[in-house]
């Protein structure tokens, strides 16, 4: 018996935005449900079980923050926030209420298909439990022994530098912002120290990108003025 396709809640107050939405979806195997409000979207969201959600970030009433964060409040599924070019501080508040990533607008579908699907992904992975061994383009990361090896050798790094390397690699290609790294590994009373963020990032890119200091990152991409994300 065929698998039913996962489900996809789409919320944009644009019409033809939905319609091709819904066809580029529904061509990569998904089942689309539109909202064109916050409130469609969340009762649809309540009563359908969507596997992921796209919200756009302008909506009529409630906007797209508002709306990730109630899905937030029984929901893990993936959220991806559409954007306009110059919503960065939208952006930040959406990844804060809970979003896992973003796409800006005008986007590639490619592009839009592929994080939809990577999201589900590492959803999915989490379900199934931490990963004791991570690997990426020559980089292995165990966990568990808290050992870093580049190309087989081993790299040296301090316990703040691990636990950095750790939580970006373990939510792999999903965006971190600058807040919620320090909360995770400085802790809630760091939260606003980005400064000695973005000195830890340098070191640490220091011992694990191949090209070093001053290269094109290999693992540790910047979204400029939000945060990092674990590409490899």
């Amino acid at each position: 018996m065929t698998p039913a396709p996962p489900r996809v809640l789409v919320v944009d107050d644009e019409p033809q935005i939905l319609r091709a939405l819904r066809v580029v979806l529904r061509e990569a195997g998904f089942e689309v449900l539109a909202a064109q409000d916050a409130e469609e979207a969340l009762d649809i969201a309540a009563v359908r079980a969507p596997r992921a959600a796209i919200v756009d970030l302008v909506l009529p009433g409630e906007d797209g923050v508002a709306v990730t964060r109630r899905l937030r409040e029984w929901s893990d599924m993936p959220i991806l926030v559409l954007s306009a070019v110059g919503e960065e501080e939208q952006k930040v508040r959406a990844l804060q209420a809970g979003a896992d990533d973003y796409i800006t607008k005008p986007f590639g579908t490619r592009e839009l298909v592929a994080r939809l699907q990577a999201a589900l992904r590492r959803s999915e992975g989490t379900a199934a439990g931490a990963e004791p061994l991570i690997q990426a383009d020559g980089l292995e990361i165990d966990l568990a022994a808290r050992a870093v090896r580049r190309d087989g050798e081993p790299v040296h790094l301090t316990p703040i530098e691990f636990d950095l390397l750790r939580v970006l690699a373990r939510n792999r290609g999903r965006l971190m912002t600058h807040a919620a790294l320090l909360r995770e590994v400085w802790g809630p009373g760091y939260a606003e120290d980005v400064q000695a963020l973005r000195t830890h990032i340098a070191r640490l890119r220091a011992k694990i990108e191949p090209e070093g200091p001053g290269g094109r990152p290999r693992y540790i991409v910047t979204d400029p003025g939000i945060g990092y994300r674990f590409s490899g």
